[in-house]
């Protein structure tokens, strides 16, 4: 799951950005409302994280252009983080298009759990992701292989997901490193390369994530 946190405490935003990368979550940082809208203009995230009271601007006017601005790839869910907890509050940011609504301060627990649900309410579809022999439960985060269950890490799971989400495309290490793990990440480490192997190990044969030549690496459907 790919987050996005809009936060402007630097000290909040670096502690929630830590702790949800220790949980494996891939998470970009903006601190005003002008970073946000940069990042949104080239990424989708699963989820945006919002603060209300930044420093160039209201949070819920951000909320209520992700629904109506094109230019703007809009998450697929809005949580709004923020201190102001009368119930007026909580309407607004709810009709404003937020699909959850946690108050300052919280418990980081709690901010996990909620990560969760909204995951699990994807877009509609069902949870479960079928490709070929591959079967992923998105989520009770399990998968198996022709009916048998593999053991995965949370970062192997992500990256069997992600291709999963793009059987037959060829992705380069870029690409998962932009995904899988965050803007951050160092493109000239063997992370990926590390996880891709163990994971590779626990798919068995035959191999159905394969290696393109200075290219990437592609996910091609089992039968």
């Amino acid at each position: 799951m790919r987050i996005l946190l809009v936060e402007d405490d630097p000290d909040l935003a670096e502690v929630v950005a830590l702790g949800l990368r220790n949980e494996t979550y891939a998470v970009d940082v903006a601190a005003t409302h002008a970073h946000a809208e940069e990042l949104l203009r080239t990424t989708t995230y699963d989820v945006a994280c919002l603060d209300l009271g930044l420093p160039d601007g209201d949070g819920l006017d951000l909320v209520r252009r992700l629904a109506r601005d094109p230019d703007l790839c809009r998450p697929r869910r809005t949580l709004v983080l923020t201190a102001r907890d009368a119930v007026a509050d909580r309407v607004a940011g709810l009709d404003a298009g937020a699909d959850d609504y946690l108050v300052k301060p919280f418990h980081f627990a709690e901010l996990i759990a909620r990560l969760r649900a909204l995951g699990r309410r994807g877009d509609g579809h069902d949870s479960t992701l079928r490709i070929g022999d591959l079967t992923l439960d998105l989520a009770a985060r399990r998968a198996w292989r022709a009916g048998r269950e593999l053991e995965l890490t949370a970062r192997e799971f992500s990256l069997l997901r992600y291709f999963m989400h793009h059987p037959g495309a060829v992705l380069s290490a870029e690409d998962l490193l932009e995904h899988v793990w965050d803007a951050h990440a160092n493109p000239f480490t063997a992370s990926v390369r590390v996880i891709l192997s163990r994971l590779r190990r626990k798919l068995g044969e035959p191999a159905v994530i394969v290696t393109i030549t200075n290219a990437g690496y592609r996910l091609e459907v089992p039968s």
